[in-house]
């Protein structure tokens, strides 16, 4: 539904004719305004002094984008990271070296400074091998990328001439004040069609998108579409408020729900990247989920909230911070976290080597940890990290899971080498184990906090968290995505 953004009916002239001579049109009183239904309160006459200020600013960008591709032109995914048994797959349906492949992006850009600073999409010039930006005057140039960073889909290019560059720019609000329902302008390139500019309100703020982590989305109701990508969101004031990023659509056009990114965010990112060409973002060095309701009575938690470490990176900032698995991390600097995705952002937003106090809820009791944070890796880097184990490992078979101890023959057809834990070989497809995504391979490392060796381990666990009065106990699971915990009813064992 969620769509990177890469029919109308005309109405005919008699029928909007006799509209206008229907006895309708004469049912106002003559003090009124002809016209005063048709422009609502706090509504501007016309955007045109603001579209014509602004428009010379925004951009085209076409982008010839060289990307690998397999022999039916589908692009080849990256194996990197994957699951063995994925990766073997994969490079079994492509042989031999892919070929690479030319196609073509079309965006939307505009420019922060008179030196021909141009801020775009990351999505729009990913991998392109020559760019392009076309000025609203007709005048074309190429582009150089000065850095990118996919993880909040920000670019920032700069124009090539022979000239003493002195572009017309607009600026980003760094301290936006936006609020649901105030009116906003976009203006770009959709579909390629060149420099169009439509305009609606402000649907939503801090929207929040499976798609992107660092970014709490501005959503809009101002028609955007494929092409508006990377263009700017202006408010009345003639500042951009936002960047254009997404569009949601079930047939790939505007149905008046596009997403934005806010223009504080892009500010911070395009500073980096242009002083240093990349960003550097704080890490804590855990995988970490959201504190559902179930997980929450796991714990024995009051409430559901802050998120909780389900893995920790051997030799990491948290590891060294003294962190350990099923903290619930609850505040980051005295301020409130609601969730992993906030987490993720508050700590990504604080520079690498600054030391950081956490507020944790461990074993029941409120602590507090302070952590240096490190330079966040590359995704290629942290999918090669390994985590901490336990120093004893479980085993299980419960819950509709059939399960073995590691090291049990026959394992090996699982893809399975761990040594320690117990690992599921079978599930009943109607198991509550089976509706929250376990399956044949994953291994099962601790019950309710406590590591497990055999299955007495875990029969003691279950019985020490009912005898507690819990109604669900919390397991940590490992497969080759990482560790995570699932909490289980106890009353479905």
């Amino acid at each position: 539904m969620f769509s990177r953004l890469r029919h109308f009916s005309i109405i005919p002239a008699a029928i909007a004719a006799l509209a206008l001579t229907s006895p309708m049109a004469f049912a106002q009183t003559e003090d009124a305004p002809r016209y005063a239904a048709a422009v609502p309160a706090g509504a501007p006459m016309s955007f045109a002094d603001l579209i014509e200020d602004v428009s010379p600013s925004v951009v085209s960008i076409n982008a010839r984008i060289t990307a690998p591709m397999g022999p039916q032109g589908n692009a080849v995914p990256n194996v990197e990271g994957m699951p063995p048994q994925f990766r073997e797959w994969f490079e079994r349906q492509f042989p031999n070296q892919p070929q690479q492949r030319e196609g073509r992006s079309l965006g939307s850009g505009f420019f922060v400074s008179a030196e021909g600073h141009v801020v775009t999409n990351n999505h729009v010039v990913e991998n392109a091998a020559e760019i392009t930006v076309s000025l609203s005057n007709g005048e074309e140039y190429p582009a150089e990328v000065i850095g990118t960073d996919p993880l909040t889909d920000i670019a920032l290019l700069r124009v090539e001439t022979d000239d003493t560059p002195d572009f017309p720019f607009v600026v980003l609000d760094r301290n936006p004040s936006i609020r649901v329902g105030d009116w906003v302008v976009a203006v770009g390139n959709p579909f390629g069609l060149g420099g169009t500019a439509t305009a609606g309100i402000v649907s939503a703020t801090g929207r929040e998108l499976p798609s992107s982590v660092y970014n709490n989305f501005l959503q809009v109701d101002a028609p955007i579409n494929r092409g508006n990508s990377g263009g700017p969101t202006f408010s009345l004031d003639g500042e951009v408020v936002g960047v254009n990023s997404q569009i949601f659509s079930p047939s790939g056009g505007n149905v008046g729900i596009g997403f934005a990114i806010p223009s504080d965010i892009a500010a911070n990112i395009v500073d980096q990247l242009l002083a240093d060409g990349r960003v550097a973002r704080g890490w804590l060095g855990v995988q970490i989920q959201n504190v559902t309701d179930d997980i929450a009575e796991g714990l024995g938690l009051d409430e559901q909230r802050g998120a909780i470490v389900s893995s920790i990176v051997a030799g990491g900032p948290a590891d060294d911070a003294g962190f350990e698995r099923m903290d619930v991390i609850t505040a980051v600097n005295g301020q409130s976290v609601d969730g992993s995705a906030e987490l993720t952002r508050r700590v990504g937003s604080i520079g690498a080597g600054t030391e950081v106090t956490f507020n944790v809820i461990r074993d029941g009791e409120n602590v507090v940890v302070r952590a240096t944070l490190g330079d966040r890796p590359a995704e290629t880097d942290l999918s090669t990290m390994q985590s901490i184990e336990p120093d004893d490992a479980p085993q299980t078979v419960f819950f509709g899971m059939q399960v073995v101890p590691a090291g049990s023959e026959g394992l090996d057809r699982l893809g399975v080498t761990a040594e320690t834990g117990i690992v599921v070989v079978d599930l009943q497809p109607n198991s509550e184990a089976a509706q929250k995504g376990l399956r044949p391979g994953d291994v099962i490392l601790e019950a309710g906090g406590e590591d497990l060796s055999d299955l007495d381990d875990l029969q003691n666990a279950i019985d020490e968290a009912r005898e507690d009065g819990r109604t669900a106990i919390l397991l940590l699971v490992q497969n080759d995505t990482g560790q995570r915990y699932v909490a289980l009813t106890l009353d479905r064992v």
